[in-house]
């Protein structure tokens, strides 16, 4: 194998990657609307159903990680994952059969979204731990490794809307079973290619087999050479000092479960946002934690608050944005009527040229001594989502209900998105590698994602706001009456977070102690 060539397993992730995306953006990009054409649903209820779904399919992986490196190992768990997807769109296909039977409907939707969250969250973070298993330690090629397995995800997420929206969103409300049979077609498709290649393809550089046994029970017999035997009075402080940070653990997660029972009335936004508390407290509690670390730790904590916003924001793509497109967006060309869905490619294209692009800008401006700090290009992502929304704000001032507009301005917003998400993402998942201390790895990723579904469950709420005709909705006291109320939301909200990120960088940049 030469230099530069790479291990025939990563094809293999990028392949299986690919068909996974495909299942999860197929399914999103038409079931915003299947909830509200077929299954009669007001925006209302089917953003806060849309923003529970995918707020758990990024809180499952917390869960679905430590089962794989603890129990399962990365095969069962990758295949486990599939299985339980694969089921769940077949579910989602048998709703959408028998939409007209409501409560029937409901039932098979709810089960069906519940074995995708659960598929999600084994699968998920299991796939990417498998490209750095595929190469030694600080090998060079596998930051252009992440790179091809990062394209995978996104030529998966462009072809999806487009399959599934064509032959699932006709504007006949029978039809989107086909976009939901269309995603379980992929993940059977799936399935075969995983089980059929992974013994032949995902070997490490030795040729040894990759995943069959769980990570954790690997680690013991690797560390156990340097500890030293505790003394029984050692052993017995360390033991009361667990404990102590147990009961502290658990007061903090009974207080922060309480005043969100009492702030939300669905057990979703509770688990979701005490998670939020609870995760973080539990590392913050490492009394072998040094001053350095913590001060890095905070930062990751910190910047990963501010991200709420940006994803909230960002991911309206799905919901409201895709309602938008499908109600107020003049789609129609040559005579012929775009789907709705396929607006949901346009981030993906724009992704796959834009992060080629990235790198490149980002080293020249490091060349000259001018590339921001890892907060500051946070702060940019942010400041680029409240300037996409400022621009389709232009496009929809004075627009009244039904009136459609052209598909330039949603157009425009995506790709100003995209400029955002490349700034703050990527850069992101660097700096929680960077900063988090090594024993602390998979949690802290697992943390950053809980921000992640923190905020597609905020994003829910905050899509339930999107106007109605003869509906006027409330936020703070302000009326939410037109699209022009509504989009104001975001930009104001994306604008704030990124002034306060902005003022806190050079702060933060000093916390990091160095890493750059």
């Amino acid at each position: 194998m030469s230099d530069t060539s790479h291990p025939k397993g990563l094809y293999l992730i990028f392949a299986t990657s690919t068909a996974e995306r495909f299942s999860y953006f197929g399914m999103r990009a038409i079931f915003i609307l299947y909830l509200t054409q077929a299954l009669m649903m007001d925006t209302q209820a089917a953003t806060q159903i849309y923003g529970s779904y995918t707020g758990l399919v990024y809180l499952a992986p917390l869960l679905g990680g430590y089962i794989a490196d603890r129990y399962w190992g990365i095969r069962k768990s990758i295949t486990w994952g599939i299985v339980m997807m694969t089921i769940g769109q077949f579910l989602m296909f048998a709703s959408a059969s028998v939409y007209q039977q409501h409560d029937l409907s409901r039932i098979l939707m709810y089960a069906g979204l519940a074995l995708l969250i659960m598929g999600n969250g084994t699968f998920k973070p299991t796939t990417s731990a498998v490209v750095g298993q595929l190469y030694r330690p600080n090998d060079p090629r596998l930051d252009s490794a992440y790179t091809i397995y990062y394209m995978g995800v996104n030529v998966g997420a462009f072809i999806a809307p487009l399959a599934c929206g064509f032959f699932g969103e006709t504007g006949n409300p029978a039809d989107f079973k086909w976009g939901f049979l269309i995603a379980a077609v992929v993940t059977i498709l799936l399935f075969f290619i995983f089980q059929s290649q992974k013994a032949k393809y995902l070997i490490n550089p030795d040729g040894q087999p990759i995943g069959i046994e769980p990570d954790a029970k690997k680690r013991p017999a690797e560390s156990v050479k340097e500890e030293k035997p505790l003394t029984p009075e050692e052993l017995r402080t360390q033991q009361i000092k667990r404990r102590n940070s147990r009961i502290k653990l658990s007061i903090i997660t009974a207080i922060a479960a309480s005043i969100f029972t009492m702030l939300f009335d669905d057990w979703v936004s509770v688990g979701i946002f005490t998670a939020c508390i609870a995760c973080p407290a539990s590392i913050m509690m490492d009394d072998k934690l040094t001053k350095i670390e913590r001060d890095r730790i905070w930062v990751i904590f910190i910047i990963a608050f501010f991200v709420i916003f940006f994803w909230a924001a960002y991911e309206q793509a799905g919901a409201s944005l895709n309602i938008f497109a499908a109600q107020q967006t003049d789609r129609v060309f040559f005579g012929w009527e775009m789907p709705a869905s396929w607006t949901q490619s346009f981030n993906a294209i724009f992704v796959v040229i834009l992060a080629a692009i990235a790198p490149a800008v980002w080293s020249y401006l490091h060349k000259r001594g001018m590339e921001p700090s890892a907060p500051t290009k946070q702060a940019i992502g942010l400041l680029l989502l409240s300037l996409g929304y400022l621009f389709i704000c232009v496009g929809v001032q004075g627009i009244e209900p039904g009136v459609k507009v052209s598909i330039i301005w949603i157009t425009g917003l995506y790709f100003i998105h995209t400029l955002g998400e490349i700034s703050l993402s990527p850069i992101g998942l660097s700096m929680v590698n960077k900063l988090t201390p090594v024993r602390f790895a998979s949690l802290m990723m697992g943390i950053w994602f809980l921000s992640t579904s923190t905020a597609n469950k905020l994003g829910g709420m905050l899509g339930g706001l999107y106007p109605e005709e003869g509906k006027v909705k409330h936020l703070l006291g302000f009326e939410i009456a037109t699209l022009y109320d509504f989009f104001m939301i975001f930009v104001v909200m994306s604008a704030v977070a990124s002034l306060i990120l902005f003022l806190l960088s050079k702060k933060l940049q000093k916390m990091m102690h160095g890493v750059e």
